[in-house]
């Protein structure tokens, strides 16, 4: 990997930012270095350490080479160069230039260099922990930061002043070991979240760097382990209040004090125990073979169970611990009894493990990132962190995403990202995004599910009767289905007639004889069904629902035969008595033919000559 040419603006002077002097009683501070080599003049010229600062970006794997410059105004550079009209921004074709930290960094400069003001070794620049005023500055540095002993500051100072050009090469490629194709990389790090604003970065760089460190542990690229610092209480002191409060298992295991007020808010003992979870819950991962879950669970439990809304405590743990389906017995089997007069296993090797071993020096610097057993420095920012973790690949070996700019990761797919989900109906709250997932209530087919999106998503208003039947009970028995889902407004649940329940879970069947509800009059026998009842009289009677009363069956019976039978005589006797008088009107009609005919032959009338007859003519 490789980076373009630069040019160095060398700005000497002693520092407006203060210099931490790491060190550790009976134990041992690495400074972290780089390569630093004066091309020219001839008379400087060679190869010189420097020390990472601990802000800004380090070009880790890479190198950057151009020239010095020292200003002749404002070379402590605390104030900005815009009022000496100071600028380090490369015209075209020329070579860009560094200058120190933040006021440097504003009128343009690349990269900074910063001279010792002290004859002494070569320390760690970091920000002063309380000083809130310089925090702004330095979360925003982005261009690396290098400091150099006070003897060759002079000497650059003193080539410049001359008149000389100097030209630099800064080189980070052997600044983290690569020996082979896996990386194993630490972090030091801290469940308290009102720690400051280095609390606030390291939060951010968690949430941040998620989804590439859970594609390079996935793809077995790395090997990463998170540690967790505590100190012990003097033996003296462990029945102290102070001791009591910011320690577990009787002053073996401390935490400061979240607030700094031990009359008040969370004590330092409740961030031990957090930690300690936090560990386990990386170790059960790990023994699941899904140790990235570490992370899932670290970022979750930022969001939904911080100190500022006094969630941050175990029941809100273990809800995040269920959410990703994660072993709760397990863990706090690991964890242990914090009351306990013994030593706890797990924060006893993390006690160990601080100190250093080999290369790596004792861990001070909270938070503490080590790569392939080196102690990072600068910013805690996911594409720096990436680049150091890509620089410690042997060449040729490094995975894909250290070849290209960007890193995308679906984290709804391994445990649904810890989010809401119903299997049944096929929906999820889990949304993947470049930044990482995001945990939402859907919007399904019109209908808007609402909740925090980790436990619940509860389908509302209109038409949600048809999502999962609104995420209420229902249940069919003998091809009779009840629902208590109301598709009206936001409706909640409601168990149907004929049951009782909460809605949602449950709904139970009422038994209307037990209860009195029905089928109470003297002659009724009473039977419960589900959903309902079956009401019967004894003897011959007849229950009438309507009326929650019996009757008599025979007497019924009897009424309705009778009144059948009646039916069927009148309608016999109008039947008859019709046929009857259509039979006397036609024979009527016929003799009256007749007998005229007859009385016509043999006696015709004065006012007839003749009258038709029926009769033959050869009876005339």
């Amino acid at each position: 990997m490789g980076f373009e040419r630069s040019a160095v603006a060398f700005f000497l002077g002693f520092l407006c930012l203060n210099l931490c002097h790491q060190s550790l009683v009976m134990g041992r501070f690495v400074v972290e270095k780089n390569s630093l080599t004066v091309m020219s003049p001839e008379s400087i010229k060679g190869t010189h350490d420097s020390a990472i600062g601990n802000f800004g970006i380090p070009q880790y794997g890479g190198s950057m080479a151009g020239t010095v410059e020292y200003p002749k105004e404002n070379r402590k550079g605390c104030k900005s160069f815009d009022e000496s009209g100071i600028s380090f921004k490369p015209k075209s074709g020329a070579l860009p230039i560094f200058v120190l930290v933040w006021n440097a960094q504003n009128a343009g400069a690349s990269a900074v260099l910063v001279a010792d003001d002290i004859e002494e070794a070569l320390i760690t620049m970091d920000s002063p922990e309380e000083d809130h005023s310089s925090a702004k500055y330095i979360e925003n540095i982005t261009i690396p930061s290098a400091l150099i002993d006070k003897s060759f500051g002079e000497k650059l100072k003193k080539a410049i002043s001359g008149g000389e050009m100097v030209n630099m090469n800064l080189d980070w490629r052997e600044a983290v070991p690569h020996p082979d194709d896996r990386v194993e990389y630490e972090l030091w790090t801290n469940s308290n979240d009102e720690c400051g604003v280095k609390c606030d970065m390291l939060m951010e760089f968690v949430k941040g760097f998620k989804g590439a460190a859970q594609v390079l542990e996935k793809g077995g690229y790395t090997q990463f382990t998170p540690h967790y610092i505590t100190w012990y209480c003097p033996q003296a002191f462990t029945i102290s209040k102070q001791c009591k409060s910011q320690c577990i298992n009787h002053g073996r295991y401390c935490a400061p004090d979240p607030e700094q007020d031990f009359s008040s808010g969370y004590e330092g003992k409740n961030v031990v125990i957090e930690n300690l979870r936090q560990l386990c819950v990386f170790k059960v991962a790990n023994e699941t073979k899904k140790p990235w879950a570490w992370w899932d669970y670290v970022t979750d439990f930022q969001i939904r169970c911080p100190m500022k809304e006094k969630k941050y405590n175990k029941e809100c743990a273990d809800n995040v611990i269920k959410s990703l389906g994660l072993d709760l017995k397990k863990i706090e089997k690991c964890m242990g009894d914090p009351t306990a007069d013994a030593d706890n296993p797990v924060l006893k090797e993390e006690q160990d493990a601080q100190v250093g071993k080999g290369s790596r020096g004792d861990v001070t610097i909270l938070p503490t990132l080590v790569v392939n057993n080196r102690q990072y420095r600068g910013k805690l920012e996911k594409g720096a962190v990436l680049k150091a973790i890509c620089a410690g690949f042997e060449e040729t070996s490094e995975p894909t995403i250290c070849l290209r700019g960007e890193l995308e990761t679906n984290e709804c797919l391994d445990n649904n990202g810890g989010c809401w989900q119903d299997k049944t109906a096929n929906i999820t709250a889990c949304k993947d995004t470049f930044r990482g997932r995001v945990c939402e209530c859907p919007l399904v087919d019109g209908v808007k599910f609402k909740g925090d999106g980790y436990s619940s998503c509860v389908a509302s208003g209109p038409g949600r009767c048809k999502i999962n039947n609104g995420g209420c009970w229902h249940e069919t028995q003998d091809e009779h289905t009840f629902s208590a889902c109301l598709d009206i407004g936001d409706s909640k649940c409601m168990c149907p007639p004929g049951f009782k329940g909460d809605g949602v879970k449950n709904c139970e069947d009422i038994d209307e004889c037990k209860e009195k509800k029905a089928c109470q009059c003297p002659e009724c026998s009473c039977k419960d069904t589900w959903g309902s009842y079956e009401c019967t009289c004894s003897g011959d009677l007849l229950y009438i629902r309507d009326h929650d009363t019996c009757i008599s069956k025979r007497s019924t019976e009897v009424k309705s035969a009778w009144a059948a039978v009646w039916v069927i005589a009148i309608g016999l006797a109008m039947a008859g008595g019709g046929a009857y008088l259509v039979y006397k009107y036609r024979l009527r009609s016929y003799m009256d033919s007749e007998i005229r005919a007859i009385m016509a032959q043999y006696m015709p009338l004065d006012s007839q000559n003749e009258v038709p007859n029926h009769v033959s003519e050869d009876h005339a």
